[in-house]
């Protein structure tokens, strides 16, 4: 299982201290998901050397231009393992379903965002995962953590009724803001996400960058397919 993370100057906490603690909490491996406009200067084979943990060179796209987005999706493909749009608006959530290079969805119910039944036809059409993002249920309290459970209660909803993909994360910004697998499941256990879950969407990460990983190595060409073209293994 896998934890995605904003590191510093994302986050409070180096790469370092979070794959550290992440490694102690029994985490496989660490996405580092910097924004694109607070990247982190880190040695990710260093830290996997030092912690036994496996660190993967991520980048969470934000911006609410559409051709802004399109233009870092290009750029960032080529470089990180594991490309996210920051979500969390209607016309941000429709751009990132419907781009098959970006992976991942990061928080699409935050703000004034929502997910029907269109975006998520295109999530899996495209292989765009969608996040489950508990840090709302963790570190929010009131209203704000009801709004939070309701969101992620719909999502799953409709995540299962199309069994769209998905990722799991808690989205430390600080070691002190990491939780143990075990306690994440437990989480969701309690909002009714279930432990089984809980705990496919943190694998998911590690599956999508040992897929990507693939796709960049030299050796890998499908196919039928150009190099560089990320599209979904059959």
């Amino acid at each position: 299982m896998y934890e995605a993370v904003h590191a510093h100057p994302d986050g409070q906490s180096t790469v370092a201290r979070l794959a550290k603690t992440a490694a102690d909490y029994g985490f496989e491996g660490v996405v580092v998901r910097n924004h694109a406009d607070a990247r982190a200067e880190y040695d990710p084979d260093r830290i996997r050397d030092e912690y036994g943990i496996d660190v993967v060179e991520g980048v969470e796209i934000r911006t609410t231009d559409r051709q802004s987005a399109s233009g870092a999706v290009g750029n960032y493909r080529t470089t990180e393992t594991i490309v996210a749009v920051h979500g969390g608006t209607n016309a941000m959530n429709r751009f990132a379903v419907e781009q098959a290079k970006v992976d991942v969805l990061a928080h699409p119910m935050a703000g004034d965002g929502d997910i029907n039944h269109v975006l998520v036809k295109a999530a899996v059409e495209n292989g765009v995962r969608l996040e489950f993002d508990l840090s709302g249920i963790l570190r929010q309290s009131g209203g704000r953590r009801v709004r939070a459970l309701q969101s992620l209660r719909k999502l799953r909803e409709i995540v299962d009724h199309y069994d769209a993909p998905y990722v799991v994360s808690a989205e430390p910004i600080s070691h002190l803001e990491v939780r143990a697998p075990r306690e994440l499941k437990a989480l969701g256990e309690e909002i009714g996400l279930t432990r089984e879950f809980i705990e496919d969407g943190l694998a998911e990460w590690g599956r999508l960058a040992e897929r990507n990983r693939h796709i960049h190595s030299e050796s890998f060409i499908e196919p039928g397919v150009e190099r560089g073209k990320y599209e979904e293994e059959p």
